[in-house]
Formats: structure tokens, C-alpha cells, sequence
């Protein structure tokens, strides 16, 4: 019953973020497995287009948030106001409260606003004036951010980066690709005549199949000794944690669904590794914490890989 509208939602986001297929098939996985997604790339590669088209294909509220640096908490999570006719606060919720959140350019904000996001990223829900709100269900935040620009910008720590999913790069499209959309460029962005595909209760109800998918003894030991290996590694000095663990299986059950099986393979962990656990390693020749070793991080993860003998 799921397989027609997942394949269509696959094709949709194809036909909008072009000769991208692996980013949108982790980008379905992190939905379908209820986790947010981290966009590391440079300006003008699709990465809000990537946001915009997802969130129209699931039939999702969406809401944009530009991060600068005198964003205030108030301005994500809203405010209680005072009513004179009536006497009384009201609450005006802010944009955070809608199924897909984009957090643009989230490391351009200080600690205190990035802050604000992680009990609505961990939770699905913020706490305002001593009262706690329901976030909307599904939520998922995509957030994005230049790893090439450091001037005014304030690095993710580690709490915050472990809340992520999937941490993803765009990359600039290939020639050919790039020729064809430049060529048939003319009108409105693909994105904004995409037809959404779900809604938000077809999707948690994709969630719950994906619950069900399961993960056999010796695949979860094979994902813990990944997990475990990357606490030992020499270059690293903060490895995986146990939520990076729970993601990780979570998003290989989420492949296997998207590909049709009821049940996870090790290749599926071996497919998501660096894309669910690269980025919350902290690498112990990082010198200036404003440059996360992302390349050495998904080297070690691969070395890992390649040592570990795989389940059969």
C-alpha cells in the first residue's frame, strides 16, 4: 500500500532537486524515521529548495526561519502577549510550530537562540513561561549551514549536532545535469508547482510501519560495534553516543522500508554510517572549533567499516 506514493514522492523530489538521488533518498529516510536533517554546504547548491520540495511532497505546514545573530528565542519558539480588551496573555505561537522548519543558515545565530531549538528537536514540543506546548506531529527540522564561512557564525556544539539524523552535502550537479536545468529554466521554480504526494497522517503512519521493520541480533551487534569502534579510534576524542546509535538504527530501518523490505540488512548500516554517525564524532586534532573535521571524521568512519567483518 506504500510503495505507489513513496515511489511517486521519490520521483517528485528528483524531478525538483535534480541528479541529487542519494541526498533525497537520506532526506526520505530522515523523515520517515522522524529525524531532522543538517544541510553542510556552500550557497545556491538546492539546499532550501531540498527543505521546500520535501515538505510539499509530504502535504506538510512548512515554515522559514532565517537565522541572523540578534534572533531571539521569542522569535522561534513565540511569546505570550498581554490583550488589554481582554485581560488576559495570549499566546502567538512562532514559526517553529509546523511540521518542516527551516533553520537557514542556523550557525549564524548565538548558543543562547540555537539553544532554543533542542527540546522542540529532542522532544516535539517547547516550554514557554513555565508551560509546555505540543510541537505539530510529524516535526522535522532541516537546518543549514555554510561550512566554508566563518566570519560572524557561531559553531553547533556537540548536543546540538546529536540531534541530528543525517548531517548531508548537496555538491554541485554534474555538467550535464546543471546544462539541463539551465536550459529548462522558465517560469516558477519546479517546487513551487510540486503537487504534495502525503499528508501528515499518511506520514505517521509510514512512521509506524517503519517501527515495525526489524532489525535481526546480528545486524544490531555489527551497528554497536560500529558505534562502539568509533569511541576507540584513535583520531577521535568524543565518539558516537547512544542517541547517534538509536538514529542510526532507526534510519536503516527507514532504508529498508523505502526499499521495500520488512526487515534491515548490514548493508543498510553500512550505506548510513558516515551520514548518521560522522558528524557527531569530535576528532582530536581539531584545532579550531570552528572547523569540525568532517572529512577525517567520515574517513574514520569508513576505515571502521572496512575493518569490521560484516554479518552474513
Amino acid at each position: 500500500m506504500h510503495a505507489p506514493a513513496l515511489i511517486q514522492l521519490r520521483q517528485s523530489l528528483n524531478d525538483v532537486v535534480r541528479g541529487k538521488p542519494e541526498v533525497v533518498d537520506l532526506a526520505l529516510i530522515a523523515a520517515l524515521a522522524r529525524g531532522h536533517v543538517l544541510l553542510e554546504d556552500v550557497p545556491g547548491v538546492g539546499k532550501t529548495t531540498l527543505a521546500q520540495a520535501l515538505a510539499r511532497g509530504l502535504g506538510c505546514t512548512f515554515k522559514r526561519i532565517q537565522f541572523t545573530s540578534d534572533l531571539l528565542p521569542g522569535d522561534i519558539l513565540g511569546v505570550n502577549i498581554f490583550v488589554q480588551q481582554r485581560g488576559a496573555f495570549e499566546f502567538k505561537p512562532g514559526p517553529v510550530f509546523a511540521n518542516v522548519v527551516l533553520a537557514d543558515e542556523i550557525n549564524r545565530t548565538t548558543p543562547k537562540t540555537q539553544s532554543s531549538l533542542l527540546e522542540a528537536m529532542n522532544e516535539g514540543q517547547v516550554s514557554i513561561d513555565d508551560e509546555t506546548r505540543p510541537l505539530p506531529d510529524p516535526f522535522i527540522v532541516v537546518a543549514t549551514q555554510n561550512p566554508q564561512e566563518y566570519h560572524g557564525t557561531y559553531p553547533l556544539p556537540e548536543s546540538q549536532m546529536d540531534r541530528f539524523m543525517v548531517r548531508l552535502r548537496m555538491g554541485y550537479p554534474a555538467v550535464a545535469i546543471e546544462r539541463e536545468i539551465l536550459q529548462g529554466r522558465r517560469g516558477p521554480p519546479p517546487v513551487q508547482t510540486m503537487a504534495p504526494v502525503l499528508d501528515p497522517a499518511r506520514l505517521r503512519a509510514l512512521q509506524a510501519e517503519v517501527d515495525a521493520v526489524r532489525v535481526d541480533d546480528l545486524v544490531l551487534d555489527y551497528l554497536l560495534q560500529i558505534v562502539h569502534a568509533t569511541r576507540r579510534a584513535p583520531a577521535v576524542l568524543l565518539g558516537a553516543s547512544t542517541r547517534g546509535a538509536l538514529a542510526l538504527q532507526q534510519a536503516c530501518r527507514a532504508r529498508a522500508f523505502l526499499e521495500g523490505r520488512r526487515f534491515v540488512l548490514p548493508d543498510d548500516v553500512k550505506a548510513l554510517a558516515r551520514a548518521v554517525l560522522a558528524h557527531r564524532l569530535v576528532m582530536a586534532d581539531e584545532v579550531d572549533p570552528l572547523i569540525r573535521g568532517r572529512d577525517e571524521a567520515e574517513r574514520t568512519i569508513g576505515e571502521i567499516l572496512e575493518q569490521l567483518p560484516v554479518p552474513v
